[in-house]
C-alpha cells in the first residue's frame, strides 16, 4: 500500500464521518464541496475533512481509492457514500439522515 493510500485508509477508518473536499469546511473552494459541508453542518454532524487541493497526490489518490472521478467524497464509518449529487439527493429524501443514524452517527437536526 502506498503512503497516500495508507493516509486515506487511516482517515476513512478512524473517523465516523470524513469528507475529502476542495478547501476546508470554513472555506470551501468549490460549490459541490460547499453543498456537502452545508448539508453536514445543517444536520449537526461531527465530521473531519481533508483538503485535496493541498496535494496532487491526495487529489489523484482519493479518486483511485474509490474509483470515483469527482470530489467531494463522503465516507461514513469507512464506507464510501458518494459525491455531492448523491449526498444532496440522499439528504432531500431523508435517506442520508437514516444512513447516518443507522451507522451510529448522531444527527442533531433532521430535515
Amino acid at each position: 500500500m502506498t503512503d497516500i493510500n495508507a493516509f486515506i485508509d487511516d482517515k476513512v477508518k478512524t473517523n465516523d464521518v470524513f469528507l475529502f473536499m476542495k478547501g476546508s469546511p470554513d472555506f470551501p473552494q468549490c460549490g459541490f464541496s460547499g453543498q456537502v459541508v452545508q448539508i453536514l453542518n445543517y444536520l449537526g454532524v461531527d465530521y473531519s475533512s481533508a483538503n485535496v487541493l493541498e496535494s496532487d497526490e491526495l487529489r489523484e489518490g482519493i479518486k483511485a481509492y474509490t474509483n470515483w472521478p469527482t470530489i467531494p467524497q463522503l465516507y461514513v464509518k469507512g464506507e464510501f457514500v458518494g459525491g455531492a449529487d448523491i449526498v444532496r439527493e440522499m439528504f432531500q429524501s431523508g435517506e442520508l439522515q437514516t444512513h447516518l443514524q443507522q451507522a451510529g452517527v448522531e444527527v442533531k437536526q433532521s430535515a
